[in-house]
């Protein structure tokens, strides 16, 4: 399985990198996984509605130049579909196991994700009703994708 991670912004945090690095190495052995960072939008802090759009949709367009035709989409959103950790492994196996084996994360960025980006997601995906930074969603997404592996081969990992 391949699996791309799309995600709005630089990662600046050490102990973020440092953690992302370490599920990184343990996914290696599962599958591999690319994580492609594109630039944020520079934006004033109080934007209009018509800013909000204009950046979301910059910052899409970046996003979605990443993204193959063939690829699985999950988009990252706070109103998407909450799964339990066992239930997102059931997705990840039954994608495999259809031949979906491009499968890309999209994290938007702080203010979001675009319309064309959702228009072009296959599945919406929430962690949270809470609000999470983005960049430490590339951190807990990879704990998942780890974790969907474990649960999805009998290992030990996941209570």
């Amino acid at each position: 399985m391949k699996i791309t991670i799309v995600s709005v912004g630089k990662l600046k945090e050490k102990y973020l990198k440092q953690g992302i690095q370490e599920y990184l190495k343990r996914l290696n052995t599962y599958a591999k996984v690319d994580i492609i960072e594109v630039a944020d939008e520079k934006a004033p802090e109080n934007l209009s509605e018509a800013q909000m759009i204009d950046v979301k949709q910059k910052e899409g367009e970046r996003i979605l130049s990443h993204i193959h035709p063939d690829t699985y989409v999950i988009t990252l959103e706070i109103n998407g579909k909450m799964l339990t950790s066992e239930q997102f492994a059931s997705k990840l196996d039954e994608l495999a196991t259809y031949g979906k084996s491009k499968i890309a994360f999209v994290i938007g960025g702080s203010l979001g994700i675009s319309t064309d980006v959702q228009n072009r997601s296959d599945l919406a995906l929430s962690f949270s009703k809470m609000t999470f930074p983005h960049q430490m969603m590339r951190f807990i997404l990879l704990e998942q994708v780890y974790r969907a592996f474990r649960i999805n081969r009998g290992e030990p990992y996941h209570k």
